[in-house]
This record gives structure tokens, C-alpha cells and sequence, in this order.
């Protein structure tokens, strides 16, 4: 069966750390490297997967770092797959079991993308879409990010698309002062008929989330089509865009 979008509440009953019994991440060496889950983690990761209650989709969960002066290529490299979760369960135990985001220092990123596509303009699945993009108090970081994680994965912002539209990716980005949260839209000609932001700011109705706008991927001057030799993570190397 598939959870059905009112499963939100599902999703927010489990969000103790109920499945995280022996579930652990690899201790990261450099300061650089991405979270990495251990093989016993693995293990019992796909216990949840067999006998877990399915999401409506796949999500994957990827890290990455900024690097200053990285080539596009490079910083594309910097692109780390975490894991990708097909139940409640299994989304829980690699949630509860990361850093937060609020661990990760500066100019770190986590990605939550449908399916296993890659955070990235370029990507042919992300091509024709864009995303909102907002400013979050650094205090409210975690908070945010979880709640949009929930909502994304619950499909509790399918009423909100416009026809032939979906939610395909939560980003999180640390910076110095406020961070940066991202929606990522598969459909940018649809923006018109979504309702997104206002079901963002009932989610989180007493955060100041600050200069909220949209923008479509192919409306960058960084984007390079279908050039994926070059590709580049979101905000590089106009982190201020």
C-alpha cells in the first residue's frame, strides 16, 4: 500500500527516535566528508525497506560541501549519496541517525530529491522545473528542515501544484547568517497556479522566513543544458542567487 497524503500525521508520530536501535553513521575524518551510514546500519535499513509502510515514491538524501574555487565539475564531485528511502521507517532511521543540519558547519548542504535524481539544474528530470527559494533564522534551521521533509515526503504540497505538477526536492543550505531552504518544482511553466508558500508558512507559521521568490533553472546564466560535464549543485558558484 502506499501512504495516502493525509499520512503527515503518521510520519509526525514517528518522529522519536524509535528506529535508531544500533543504526549509526560512519565518524566523518575531515571536516569535508559526507555522512556516511555503516554497514550494520545498512543492514538493518533494509529490514525497514521489506517490512516498512511504503512512501507514495522513493526519496534520496544527499550531502554536499561548498568548495571556494572549485571548478563546476569539482563541486559537482562534491555530490555525496546518503541513502534512498522507500518507507516511513526507513526515513526515520536515517534521519534521527545523521548530523542535523545544524552540525554541519558552513556551506553545507542536505538534498531530499524524489526518486534518486540528482540535486542538480541540469539533470533531466530537473531541467524544466525551478524552485522557491527562502532565507531561514539560523535558530530555526533544524525545525524548518524537518518540517518541510515531512510535508515533502508525506505529499502533503500535492494540493498546492498547479495540473501536471509535483514537489521534487527540500534543500537545506548553511551559510554565515541566514540559511538558505529550497523547494524544488518539476514544472516551472505551473508556478503561476501553485499555493506553495502558503503552505509553508502555515507549517511553520511563526518563523520569519525572509525574501521568498522563485526561479526556474533554465533562467540562470550558470545553467548549461544538457552539459553534464560541467554540472553544477544549486548555488554554485552564485551562492547569492
Amino acid at each position: 500500500m502506499a501512504v495516502e497524503h493525509k499520512s503527515s500525521r503518521v510520519l509526525a508520530d514517528q518522529n522519536e527516535d524509535v528506529f535508531s536501535s544500533g543504526v549509526d553513521y560512519e565518524p566523518k575524518t575531515r571536516d569535508s566528508d559526507s555522512p556516511q551510514l555503516s554497514r550494520r546500519s545498512l543492514s538493518q535499513l533494509e529490514d525497514h525497506e521489506k517490512s516498512g509502510i511504503p512512501l507514495n515514491s522513493p526519496w534520496t538524501l544527499w550531502h554536499d560541501r561548498y568548495v571556494r574555487g572549485a571548478t563546476a565539475a569539482e563541486y559537482a564531485a562534491n555530490l555525496r549519496k546518503i541513502y534512498t528511502f522507500h518507507t516511513i521507517q526507513s526515513f526515520w532511521s536515517v534521519y534521527n541517525n545523521i548530523p542535523k543540519t545544524s552540525c554541519l558547519g558552513s556551506r553545507a548542504s542536505y538534498h531530499c530529491m524524489r526518486g534518486e535524481r540528482r540535486p542538480i539544474w541540469e539533470d533531466e528530470e530537473n531541467a524544466n522545473g525551478g524552485y522557491w527559494k527562502m532565507r531561514c533564522p539560523k535558530q530555526h534551521t533544524d525545525e524548518v528542515w524537518k518540517e518541510l521533509l515531512l510535508a515533502a515526503i508525506g505529499e502533503q504540497f500535492d494540493s498546492c501544484m498547479g495540473k501536471g505538477d509535483q514537489v521534487c526536492g527540500v534543500s537545506v543550505s548553511l551559510r554565515d547568517r541566514d540559511d538558505i531552504i529550497q523547494i524544488w518544482n518539476t514544472n516551472a511553466s505551473c508556478e503561476a497556479d501553485s499555493t506553495i508558500l502558503d503552505k509553508v508558512y502555515s507549517l511553520v507559521s511563526h518563523v520569519d522566513l525572509r525574501d521568498s521568490f522563485y526561479k526556474c533553472h533554465k533562467e540562470h546564466s550558470a545553467f548549461e543544458g544538457q552539459r553534464f560535464s560541467a554540472t553544477k549543485p544549486p548555488g554554485f558558484p552564485y551562492g547569492h542567487n
